[in-house]
């Protein structure tokens, strides 16, 4: 999926790798928070920004507690979604 690995929650994307990068679906009542975050940048797929979706930069998730944080963002997400 996006071509690299991803995980879902009930057919609900919650998190992905990209190369180097962690997808995160944040959800778009989240979104520019979580921009605000170290190494965050908009997701564009084909050149345009997906809101509700980020990527994040290893810089943003170099220690332990910042990568569990992302994680636990992209599951809180997709687990208040209907499974599909």
């Amino acid at each position: 999926m996006f071509g690299g690995l991803a995980f879902l929650i009930g057919g609900n994307l919650a998190v992905g790798v990209m190369g180097s990068d962690l997808m995160v679906r944040v959800g778009a009542d989240a979104h520019a928070q979580a921009l605000g975050r170290p190494g965050a940048r908009p997701f564009a797929m084909t050149g345009r920004p997906m809101a509700g979706w980020v990527l994040v930069g290893p810089e943003g998730y170099a220690e332990a507690d910042e990568f569990d944080a992302w994680v636990d963002e992209g599951l809180e997400y997709a687990t208040s979604l209907p499974a599909k």
